[in-house]
Formats: C-alpha cells, sequence, structure tokens
C-alpha cells in the first residue's frame, strides 16, 4: 500500500476551447489517485480522479469539508472562494438540515413557477440581439445578461445592484496572484450586502427566491438570518457560474457539431437528453474545487491516506471515467441515460441544480428556435477563452444568422 507517491504540480491553467486539460488525462492514466500540489495552500494533497473514487469521498464521513477551514488548505485561488458559514464548507447533519430547508425552494413545483419568468428574460434578451441584428455576440448579448437578470431577479436583487455582484463573483473566482486582497474584500460586501437583503425581506417579504427560503420550514426549524445570508450568497455565485459558463459553452459546441445543432432544432423533445450529455463531457471548469481532509486513515486505489490529508476530487475526470460512460471523449447525444456529477455528488450536490437545468433548457430552446440559421461569424480557432479564473467560456460568440 502506498503512502506518498511522486508529487505533480499542477497550475490547471488550460483553456484551449472545450479540449480535456491534458494534464488531468496524464493523471488518470497514472491511477485513481494520485499526489498533487496547487498554486495556493501551504500543503500537497491527494486527487481522486475516478467515478467510484469521486463518489466515495464525497459519501464518505472520513472526509470532511469542515475541517479544512483552520487551515491554508491547497487550492486553485489566491482567496478561499467559501467563507467559514458556507454550506459547502459543512458537513452532516448540519449541513443536512439546511439543505433540507433550502431545497424546498427548487421542488419541482417551485422551479415551474419560476420558469415564466426565466423564459420572459432570454425572450428579453433574444428580442434584443435580433433588434441590434447580425453579427452579433451571443456572451454580450445573453451569457453575459443573463445571470444580471436570472439568478439577480429570482432573488429579488435591484437591477442597479446587478453588475456589482457580477465583478464580485469574477473577484472572488480570479486566479491572479495579486487578486488575493480584492477577493476578500468583495467577500466581505457580499456578507454585508445580503445581510441587509435578508433583513429587508424579513421586515417586507415578497415573491422571490429570498422570501421562499426564509418561509421554508421542516417542523418548528428554519433558516436564521446568518444561514439565509449565506445561502442566498451561494446562490447568486452559482447562478453567475451556471449562466455565463454552460450556455456560452453549450451555445460553442452547438455552433461548431452542426449534427448536434439540427439534432436539437429538428427534434426539440430531445433538449434535455442532449443537454444532460454535453453537461457531462464540458469541461465546466480548470482544476479542482473545494477540497476535504481525511479525520481518519483511509485506503483507497492502492494509496494510504492519512489523518489530516488533504483529499481533492475531480468532477471533470468522474465525467470521463470510462467505466462509468464508454466512449468518453465522444459527444453521444444518445447515450443511455446516467447520472454525471458536473452538478456534484453527495451532501454537496447542488440544490439548485433543477433550477439551472430550466435555465438552460429555456435558452438554448428559444435560442435554436428563434435563430434557425444561426452560425459562428468568426473561424472557431479565433475566439478567446477566458485565462484569469477557474472557470472555461469565451469571451465573445459572435454569431450571425
Amino acid at each position: 500500500m502506498t503512502e506518498i507517491g511522486e508529487t505533480t504540480t499542477c497550475p490547471f491553467d488550460f483553456s484551449k476551447g472545450m479540449d480535456f486539460d491534458p494534464s488531468l488525462g496524464d493523471l488518470m492514466s497514472q491511477g485513481p489517485v494520485t499526489r498533487i500540489r496547487l498554486p495556493y495552500g501551504e500543503a500537497d494533497a491527494w486527487l481522486v480522479t475516478n467515478w467510484d473514487g469521486v463518489r466515495q469521498v464525497t459519501t464518505d464521513p472520513r472526509f470532511s469539508r469542515a475541517g479544512i477551514m483552520s487551515h491554508n488548505y491547497p487550492r486553485m485561488t489566491p482567496e478561499p472562494i467559501v467563507s467559514p458559514e458556507s454550506i459547502n464548507v459543512m458537513d452532516p447533519p448540519i449541513s443536512s438540515r439546511l439543505r433540507r430547508l433550502a431545497s424546498q425552494a427548487f421542488t419541482p413545483r417551485h422551479v415551474d413557477r419560476m420558469r415564466p419568468a426565466v423564459e420572459g428574460i432570454v425572450d428579453q434578451l433574444l428580442d434584443e440581439m435580433a433588434e441590434d441584428g447580425p453579427p452579433a455576440d451571443l456572451v454580450g448579448h445573453l451569457s453575459d445578461k443573463l445571470p444580471q437578470h436570472t439568478i439577480c431577479e429570482l432573488l429579488g436583487i435591484a437591477p442597479p445592484d446587478r453588475p456589482r455582484m457580477q465583478e464580485y463573483a469574477h473577484q472572488l473566482l480570479s486566479t491572479a496572484p495579486d487578486s488575493r486582497q480584492a477577493a476578500a474584500d468583495a467577500k466581505a460586501q457580499l456578507r454585508e450586502y445580503f445581510g441587509g437583503l435578508v433583513a429587508e425581506r424579513r421586515r417586507a417579504p415578497g415573491d422571490d427566491l429570498i422570501s421562499m427560503l426564509a418561509a421554508a420550514k421542516d417542523g418548528d426549524d428554519a433558516l436564521d438570518d446568518k444561514d439565509l445570508a449565506v445561502m442566498s450568497l451561494t446562490l447568486m455565485l452559482s447562478g453567475h457560474d451556471t449562466a455565463t459558463c454552460q450556455i456560452s459553452n453549450i451555445a460553442f459546441l452547438l455552433l461548431t457539431r452542426p449534427e448536434l445543432m439540427d439534432l436539437v432544432r429538428s427534434r426539440p423533445e430531445s433538449l434535455r437528453q442532449v443537454l444532460d450529455e454535453l453537461l457531462r463531457y464540458i469541461p465546466f471548469r480548470k482544476g479542482v474545487g473545494i477540497p476535504r481532509v481525511a479525520t481518519e486513515d483511509v485506503e483507497m486505489g492502492g494509496v494510504r491516506i492519512r489523518a489530516g490529508d488533504f483529499v481533492h476530487v475531480s468532477y471533470l475526470t468522474a465525467n470521463r471515467d470510462p467505466e462509468r460512460f464508454p466512449d468518453p471523449d465522444v459527444i453521444d447525444p444518445h447515450r443511455p441515460p446516467t447520472p454525471h456529477m458536473t452538478f456534484g455528488w453527495g451532501g454537496h450536490r447542488c440544490i439548485a441544480a433543477p433550477l439551472a437545468m430550466a435555465e438552460l433548457e429555456a435558452t438554448i430552446g428559444r435560442l435554436v428556435d428563434r435563430f434557425p440559421g444561426l452560425r459562428l461569424a468568426v473561424p472557431a480557432e479565433e475566439l478567446r477563452w477566458d485565462t484569469e479564473t477557474i472557470r472555461r467560456f469565451p469571451h465573445e460568440l459572435p454569431v450571425a444568422w
């Protein structure tokens, strides 16, 4: 049983189109558990890459998210993205309580109630793009504006505040060494902003998502003001990630793979299945997210992980595990339905995933239907891709129709 293997330094800065990061591919080929060093943090970490291993780490109570917060843990950004009070760094049963309460806002019934608002925003943005006429930048007209409108509209964030929310999100996700203070300031500003917003909704509830979460109950249990503020902040950040990155990435794949565009256009009922496969395939961010720390010795994948060791998982590699997905590097829109890990797994799977899927369905479905001749207006190799944050997305998508 191996304890410490060779350590691989991993900047995880690959951002070329939708190509899979070759360094992740190399780590997968070395075995299911490897040793890595990340750009920030004082310690090295284990990286788990196979489906079964990622599933074990994300569901095994011997791997703790809460335990990392007292350490300068290995990560991709100079400033930790999450705050100690965030649900993303809590362990059961504390996190389970918050998830039970928060998930009440994302039941099928509640998501169906939110669909008209999402669809109305998408239609408005596409109307504006059509009025401006081709060529038009799909990122500027749709992907960048949608998060300012959709998640901010659902949370009840006032329109003048929305550009500031987008800027804070970008600062928190930056990987630049000199961005730490800006990220820390952004985190503090967001906590203060959402604290005030929660107090306002307690005084005067509306039909927004924060008011809905404030009303959630499990017996006599309910979210307190701090829980609610941090939950709202987390949803805002996640909403920006989904809209800015995934809409752009999915549109890029449809625009560069005519057979996929033709399928979605000729068989609209296949949209959900196509989206699911694209979400599995897309390397939606660079490197890894939030680690866990082992609370006792654990043997897995041929190595002994010692108590106190940090453990990262890669949802990207789990989604490319050939044991789980035959021919994983191929986009197969007819692949039998098989759950993927793009929204996470286990106790930290994204609670807003049903809303994210509704948003993607509305956006891509209406885009394809509205612009039947949609095509890239420049060669794909001329597109610029984000190199400043942990996200993977094109800065612009010039299109014509």
